[in-house]
């Protein structure tokens, strides 16, 4: 079989490389890609220490939760003498001797004598920066607030208002919100520590 002159003129003069329009069509098309696989990166980056600062909201959230439920949730305030007796939130015969326990301290702190005594001492409770027991500063939690709300639930477990308590704790940094919310249920109203 023999090939035409005319074809292997043409394969003689066959482009070889690539023309303008693919090299402009393939610079474009990397650019895209480049700049989008960036964006992402720089979203990443900036993003990547937001996972332990949430982490670290959430402890702290955690642990003051925890507190709270572990104090004792009696009739009276826990300093009355009739606290460990009483039957019921009152002053009085079978009651309280002087002091019916109330949202909010009676006279108490979190950090000094007389300290927090009962769940609902915490009700209002703010702190900022996060600290210890001892109101000692926690490196690195500076820039953390927490706050606490307790309120009467037992409605909504077909109980008297007064006998369950649901806390909410609040812990807050820069765009980092983390709420969290416990019940505390009267099952010992005469236990005190």
């Amino acid at each position: 079989m023999c090939i035409p002159e005319i074809v292997l003129n043409k394969m003689a003069f066959r482009q070889k490389g690539v023309s303008l329009v693919e090299l402009i069509m393939f610079i474009m098309i990397i650019s895209i890609g480049v700049a989008g696989i960036l964006s992402v990166m720089n979203v990443t980056t900036a993003n990547s220490a937001d996972p332990m600062v949430r982490k670290q909201a959430q402890a702290v959230a955690e642990s003051l939760l925890e507190e709270i439920e572990l104090q004792p949730f009696t009739y009276c305030d826990p300093d009355d003498t009739n606290a460990a007796t009483a039957t019921g939130a009152f002053v009085g015969a079978g009651g309280c001797a002087t002091t019916v326990e109330a949202m909010g301290p009676e006279g108490e702190t979190r950090y000094a004598a007389p300290q927090f005594d009962n769940v609902n001492d915490y009700h209002g409770f703010t702190m900022n920066p996060i600290v210890d027991i001892n109101n000692s500063p926690i490196a690195g939690l500076a820039g953390f607030t927490a706050t606490v709300t307790i309120s009467q639930a037992g409605a909504a477990f077909s109980l008297p208002a007064a006998d369950v308590l649901q806390i909410d704790v609040r812990v807050t940094s820069g765009n980092i919100d983390i709420p969290m919310t416990g019940y505390r249920f009267r099952y010992a109203p005469n236990a005190v520590p």
